[in-house]
């Protein structure tokens, strides 16, 4: 059997069963009322913009799409596909399967070391009512180290529904910096789901930028299989008008002296809705692993609502783990310091928020792609404010 009819076969499983999988679950997000299943038709022009890198193609670093993956390079496909996101895991992710079209498939060979970030845009075109579907499949062979570097935005503002998957299997001694900024449209409503697979003495560390201006889920999970295995997860999300976002961050803790820790911080505007739930699960056997996390969310508006859940689930003896949340408003001490010096009161807003995010937005690796989110975080803070 080849590679692309063991992948249509799989795509029929995954069809047959999608409606007897749960839907996935996010704590105090009622999302019942969104279009959430994929329905309309699907996207199939090309949608994503690869940035040369003649590094990696000097280093035999294979970035391709999701067809010339299965024509070329069936068994890697074959071997990691499901691997970090089973297809049963839920009906969206099962939906996502069934109605895939497209894809991009990345594989950095074992001990491969790349100084300059492997770079993709993908654009959702909202001009048509129709949905989008992409996956994305991040294989880093032993000992690689490499950084990731993805853009997804929108052009049009067509109601649509856009299912991302990522997936990142990270072999023994791999380090993987993964940095992502969505950036889709009021109108298209989104399941995003990004998780790594985590081996023995590897590690993933996230830094995401959550921009959107419609109605989010998301779900970031890594799991640390191995001993040794780390990760760090680092999102800012803000949201506008009446927008809700939804964010499960994950880690679970399989391997010993395994090591994650989750930072989150959203600021929230007008009458929109942000929720923070951030889990660490250390399971049993995983002694000598460490579970941290930290969730806060700041409110610019008494009419707007954030939740930060912070929730640890300890299976075992002898580990650590520990967890800090927050809910609140500007300072305004801080708001009369910067206005007493003639900074205008919607200027010194900007600055406190900047400040508060902060933490997360100096985790991104690279430099133009750092102040470029700096660029988009002060954007959707314009736009926000002008609502008022």
């Amino acid at each position: 059997m080849s590679a692309k009819e063991w992948f249509e076969d799989l795509q029929e499983q995954a069809k047959a069963g999608a409606e007897h999988l749960p839907y996935p679950d996010f704590a105090k997000v009622d999302y019942r009322g969104w279009q959430v299943d994929l329905k309309r038709p699907i996207q199939t022009e090309p949608n994503f913009v690869v940035q040369e890198n003649p590094e990696a193609k000097e280093k035999g670093i294979i970035i391709c799409p999701w067809d010339e993956a299965l024509e070329k390079y069936g068994d890697l496909v074959q071997k990691y596909f499901g691997k970090a996101v089973p297809i049963d895991e839920n009906r969206l992710v099962a939906e996502h399967v069934a109605q895939m079209e497209q894809g991009l498939f990345i594989y950095v060979p074992p001990k491969t070391v790349l100084s300059t970030p492997i770079a993709v845009t993908f654009c959702q075109k909202a001009e048509k009512k129709q949905d989008y579907v992409q996956h994305v499949l991040i294989v880093a062979g032993e000992n690689s180290e490499f950084s990731y570097l993805e853009k997804v935005e929108s052009q049009g503002n067509e109601e649509s529904l856009a299912s991302l998957v990522v997936e990142v299997c990270a072999l023994a001694g791999a380090k993987v910096k993964y940095a992502g900024i969505d950036r889709l449209g009021p109108k298209t409503t989104a399941y995003l789901k990004r998780v790594a697979w985590v081996g023995r003495d590897a590690q993933v560390d996230w830094a995401m930028g959550m921009l959107s201006d419609g109605k989010i889920l998301g779900d970031y999970d890594s799991n640390l299989y191995g001993q040794g295995a780390k990760t760090q997860m680092n999102v800012i999300a803000i949201t506008i008008g009446d927008q809700v976002q939804g964010l499960n961050t994950v880690v679970n803790n399989y391997g010993k002296k395994s090591d994650g820790r989750i930072l989150q911080h959203g600021v929230i505007l007008q009458k929109s809705k942000l929720v923070f739930n951030g889990i660490g699960h250390v399971m049993k056997g995983a002694k000598g692993a460490n579970a941290q996390q930290e969730n806060r969310v700041l409110m610019l508006s008494r009419k707007a609502r954030g939740d930060a859940n912070p929730i640890l689930l300890i299976d075992d003896n002898d580990v650590f783990a520990g967890h800090a949340a927050s809910v609140g408003r500007v300072d305004e001490q801080q708001l009369y310091y910067l206005m007493s010096r003639g900074i205008a009161k919607p200027v010194a807003e900007r600055l406190v928020i900047r400040c508060f995010l902060g933490p997360v937005l100096t985790k991104i690796p690279d430099e133009a792609v750092r102040q470029d989110l700096f660029a988009m975080v002060e954007r959707k803070l314009i736009d926000g404010q002008e609502l008022d």
